[in-house]
């Protein structure tokens, strides 16, 4: 699978723009300010059906315009496939797959696997457990509907749930019939959304510290631990243990919306004692542990888009990521950068067929 064209209109910086790619390596090249992370995002938008970095919308329109397209032509299995992603101001987002609209765009996710690395992807370590759990989920999703259903109706029943605890709270009251209709569903979904994690990362783990090894030339130690409520509870003795507690807050305190990832080195965290570059190769082992796993699970290479990866890497580590990428495991990629001549240096190393656009 590669995409074979890219075409942008009113998209974020460009107002109508054509790009035709190599099926292996194509670099972006300029400063700051130019597009390059735009383009990243737009390939990423038909992966998906949204951006990896605005999740308004609308802002994604480029100033003064009333809509965007952005549209990209695939081989896949050696057959020609046109993703249409499209927004007009006032309007839903449409997005069609070969002139056929998709009614929900779930159905897509998965369809042309993809997998991003950029520096945004700090909040993995600096952020909260929520970009944590986003990661998580957003693995298992490419590959199983089944999950992301699960989550949706999750979410759902977690956002009535607090609205119930809220009328509670204000009304004085309590009824615990309409409480346990919730809490049932809450848990059915719940302990399949648990189990499902536990059982991908029992598979990713060994992948992610096979991935670190190469990248660190085995020169740190570290840990990737999920941590979870329902590791040591069931889901109803959780509920009903903090029912209380809920009343007073207000919300659910429980369950597997507080699922988090531990982010090691050295067997501390990693947020704490380790460097830029130490965190830099953690995230990108993480991504190419991603890449890897869904591969495994796809019978289609995943798309990979590295944004800035080289910068705060020292030479060392960058040819570690180049041997990674000489092994013949990746399909095509799409890399930015700010300065040319480095990153024509590192893909040279690469051996593999390339092309740079000068923006």
């Amino acid at each position: 699978m590669y995409l074979q064209k890219l075409s942008l209109v009113n998209f974020k910086n460009f107002e109508s723009k054509t790009f035709e790619f190599k099926e292996k390596i194509n670099c972006f090249v300029g400063l700051n300010g130019l597009g390059k992370t735009n383009i990243l995002d737009a390939i990423y938008y038909l992966s998906f059906a949204k951006s990896y970095f605005n999740p308004i919308a609308g802002q994604n329109i480029k100033h003064e315009k009333t809509f965007f397209v952005v549209e990209g032509d695939y081989t896949i299995n050696e057959r020609l496939e046109k993703i249409i992603c499209s927004l007009k101001k006032g309007q839903k987002k449409v997005l069609k797959r070969n002139g056929k609209a998709y009614d929900k765009f779930s159905e897509h996710v998965g369809q042309i696997p993809l997998v991003i690395i950029s520096p945004s992807d700090r909040d993995l370590v600096i952020g909260g457990s929520d970009a944590r759990r986003k990661f998580i989920d957003g693995v298992i999703s490419q590959q199983d509907k089944s999950y992301l259903q699960d989550l949706l109706s999750y979410n759902k029943l977690l956002s009535q749930r607090n609205a119930l605890l809220k009328y509670f709270a204000a009304n004085r009251t309590f009824d615990e019939v309409n409480l346990s209709v919730y809490n049932d569903q809450m848990i059915s979904f719940g302990t399949s959304i648990f189990k499902k994690r536990k059982k991908f990362l029992e598979k990713f783990i060994p992948i992610f510290n096979e991935k670190h090894f190469i990248i660190s030339n085995n020169n740190e130690k570290v840990n990737l631990v999920y941590k979870s409520q329902l590791l040591t509870s069931d889901y109803r003795t959780l509920l009903d243990k903090n029912l209380e507690k809920d009343k007073i807050l207000q919300y659910t305190t429980v369950g597997i919306h507080k699922d988090d990832l531990s982010f090691e080195i050295g067997g501390f965290p990693i947020k704490k004692f380790g460097s830029q570059g130490q965190q830099k190769s953690y995230l990108i082992a993480l991504k190419f542990a991603q890449f890897e796993f869904i591969k495994q699970q796809s019978n289609l290479i995943p798309i990979l888009l590295l944004d800035d990866i080289f910068d705060k890497l020292d030479e060392n580590r960058v040819s570690q990521i180049i041997e990674l990428v000489n092994k013949n495991e990746f399909g095509q990629i799409f890399i930015t950068d700010t300065h040319s001549d480095r990153i024509e240096n590192v893909i040279k190393q690469s051996n593999k067929s390339y092309q740079i656009f000068n923006l």
